[in-house]
């Protein structure tokens, strides 16, 4: 029992900095603790890749509709 403990303290001790860089996508061995970054970098990066693929399929959805038209 006193080995199951020891393991247990072990693997939260190592596996919380990996859970936390992991929900903050970053690398997995980098300091947890270290400066946040920044918020809305992040939306912003996230709102362009987003809009970038709904761009393209809306553009696919409509491709047929568009070629139709031109002939």
């Amino acid at each position: 029992m006193k080995k199951f403990f020891i393991g247990l303290v072990l693997g939260l001790i190592i596996a919380f900095p990996l859970g936390i860089n992991f929900g903050k996508d970053l690398p997995l061995f980098s300091n947890p603790f270290a400066a946040k970054p920044d918020i809305t970098e992040r939306v912003k990066e996230r709102t362009d890749e987003m809009l970038k693929e709904t761009k393209e399929a809306i553009h696919d959805a409509t491709k047929p509709t568009t070629d139709k038209l031109q002939k």
